[in-house]
């Protein structure tokens, strides 16, 4: 019987050729795996450089079209703000346009506009003001002083602590420590740093676990001991660093209308009314005036009070420029201000 003893190389030389195929194999899949990714992420960077100009062509547009627009009054039955056009608009070159998909390029970009007078500038926001915020919220009455107090600290230029507020020795104690800013808020998340002011309080809604066995019902103005925080809207939602510092009454939402000292449901009803309605002089439910108001607003306090807080037009607008590219979008905020035909970009960062 004849042993062969060549059959243990060659079996060795076919397991080298099998292992070294499938070594081969692999290398050739995370290359092709490798192209794939850098190609993508070249589509990526070549896609984002052309989202951002697509943006920013959103935000010209937006200028242009408020340019257009008439200085006084201002309204949300205008165009910018979606609205079908009221007076001058109707013989404009911007009548008739759409704010959604306009082509820039091989893109598109979609506008939202809103008009930063339909809110209360934290910045020159003072004690009545703030106060009314506050209990309007329902926040409790025995922290309504800090906050006014502290929000007010926060923006002056000074190092003097009101009574209920806070400087930058009571900061410095915090961990992290960090210095009062005394000087306008340019970010209205900078709210939340301000002594006083819970995460809640400055969202929003309620802490209230629904699993709870026993769930809390708030009772009027504040908080009993042991109640979740509740508030039907927050200050990020009446407050802006950013207006002329005149609540526009023609385009305010119901909860900045009811935020003004002297102001009750009632009254703040009446004016939505007022607007839905079409009511006026004119017909068109768009204010010229305050004084319009009289017949609608049986309570003189309230009206006074809208007097010193509120005008009929805006000049202060944030621009949310969505923009698209293939399978690509991104979002980009400007800050613009016009001042009668001259619109000025203050302020384009991406979301």
């Amino acid at each position: 019987m004849k042993i062969s003893f060549h059959q243990r190389p060659r079996a060795f030389a076919v397991l080298m050729v099998l292992v070294t195929v499938m070594v081969l194999s692999i290398l050739a899949g995370a290359l092709a795996i490798f192209m794939k990714v850098e190609s993508q992420l070249t589509a990526n960077s070549n896609d984002a450089e052309k989202l951002l100009w697509i943006g920013r062509s959103g935000v010209e547009r937006a200028c242009w079209i408020l340019a257009q627009e008439p200085g006084s009054p201002t309204s949300l039955k205008q165009i910018w703000a979606g609205g079908p056009g009221d007076g001058p608009e109707t013989n404009s070159p911007i009548a008739g346009i759409s704010l959604a998909d306009f082509p820039v390029g091989d893109g598109s970009v979609s506008l939202a506009i809103t008009e930063l007078e339909s809110k209360i500038n934290v910045n020159r926001a003072d004690t009545a003001l703030i106060t009314q915020v506050l209990t309007t919220m329902g926040v409790d009455a025995s922290a309504i002083s800090e906050v006014s107090d502290s929000i007010q600290d926060w923006v002056d230029t000074d190092d003097s602590t009101r009574p209920a507020g806070a400087e930058s020795d009571y900061y410095q104690g915090l961990n992290p420590p960090y210095y009062a800013k005394n000087a306008p808020i340019d970010d209205i998340e900078e709210l939340q740093l301000i002594k006083g002011i819970t995460p809640l309080m400055f969202k929003g809604g309620t802490a209230t676990n629904s699993d709870s066995p026993f769930q809390h019902h708030q009772l009027g103005f504040g908080h009993a001991p042991g109640q979740a925080e509740n508030y039907p809207f927050g200050l990020r939602d009446v407050f802006t660093p950013f207006s002329s510092g005149k609540i526009n009454i023609n385009t305010a939402n119901a909860n900045v209308l009811s935020c003004v000292p002297g102001m009750d449901e009632n009254s703040a009803a009446a004016i939505l009314s007022y607007r839905d309605s079409e009511g006026g002089p004119n017909g068109s439910g768009v204010l010229t005036s305050i004084d319009q108001l009289n017949a609608a607003v049986p309570n003189q306090q309230a009206l006074r009070q809208l007097k010193n807080y509120c005008g009929v037009a805006g000049s202060t607008y944030e621009v949310h420029a969505t923009a698209r590219c293939g399978t690509s979008t991104r979002e980009f905020i400007a800050i613009v201000f016009r001042n009668g035909p001259n619109v000025q970009i203050v302020g384009f960062h991406p979301k």
